[in-house]
């Protein structure tokens, strides 16, 4: 992998996205694929997935023990399914490899070959290029976009989600495991729209309100022609800053989307909002990118 250059660093301040082709080799996409697979082979299903429904309580009961799961994901390993793919008894209408949306959100701290991976030279070589001086992890995902399923993600902005003061501390690493194409799914973004703010935050809610997070502000309409789609091949790299406007479309074709994707953030003279969902734990503090 070719060295970045001045000039790719500038365009990503320009654009608010980096496209960096045949970052990682086959190999290491592969070694991400097979333990991806003995890890889902091992999965147990959740028990809030298991829930029969019947009454409206126990249906709130159920979405309640669903977003304590997501609330509480933080520092472990967890299971997230597509829709519909779930009976009333919580069996599986379809092989659960098939099934599961993502993995989330602390591969990077407890798989040895995540971390081996969000941690690799090249990956800590790019975090000082860009100039970040205490730069930690604070979340992980394997987003599997399944064929024919696999769920569209509307436009949005990652700080919504991982909000800091100030902004602009936040950069998406997104591993393409498979060729991302237009058909499967590849990301799509509004270039130069990371310079605005943002406008929506999603927070926790009070203690004892009915969901566990909400949303504050709203996302304004944007016009599907800003849009423009980033095809990637396997073992390429999209850096993503965390105020640029992106998203997938469903996958409609008849191959998987399979990403790894990491955020992570400068923690000199940043402060990472008590309100966001995702809060570091005794258990893992966000750990250094640099080892």
């Amino acid at each position: 992998m070719a060295t970045i250059t001045q000039h790719q660093i500038q365009k990503f301040h320009k654009d608010g996205f980096l496209v960096l082709e045949q970052f990682f080799s086959a190999e290491e996409c592969d070694s991400m694929r097979s333990q991806i697979q003995r890890i889902v082979a091992e999965m147990e299903v959740p028990p809030h997935c298991r829930t029969e429904f019947s009454t409206r309580e126990e249906e709130q009961l159920q979405a309640q023990g669903s977003s304590d799961y997501f609330l509480t994901s933080g520092d472990k390993i967890r299971f997230f399914f597509e829709k519909g793919v779930l009976d009333k008894k919580g069996n599986f209408l379809i092989p659960k490899e098939k099934s599961i949306s993502k993995i989330g959100h602390a591969l990077h701290a407890y798989d040895p070959v995540f971390k081996q991976i969000t941690h690799s030279p090249k990956v800590q070589e790019l975090g000082r290029k860009f100039g970040l001086e205490r730069p930690v992890v604070v979340q992980s995902m394997y987003i599997f976009k399944q064929p024919g399923i696999g769920g569209e993600v509307t436009p949005h902005q990652d700080a919504t989600f991982l909000y800091t003061e100030p902004l602009g501390r936040i950069l998406g690493f997104w591993i393409a495991l498979e060729d991302a194409t237009q058909e499967n799914g590849c990301l799509w973004f509004i270039p130069g729209s990371h310079t605005n703010g943002i406008t929506r935050r999603m927070v926790r809610a009070a203690s004892g309100a009915s969901t566990c997070v909400e949303f504050v502000g709203s996302e304004p309409a944007y016009d599907d022609n800003q849009f423009i789609p980033l095809p990637i091949n396997k073992g390429g790299l999209i850096l993503i800053h965390g105020e640029v406007v992106h998203k997938s479309e469903l996958n409609s074709s008849e191959s998987s989307r399979h990403a790894f994707t990491f955020h992570v953030m400068e923690a000199k003279g940043t402060s990472w909002s008590k309100e966001n969902w995702l809060q570091p734990t005794p258990e893992l503090p966000f750990p250094s990118l640099y080892t």
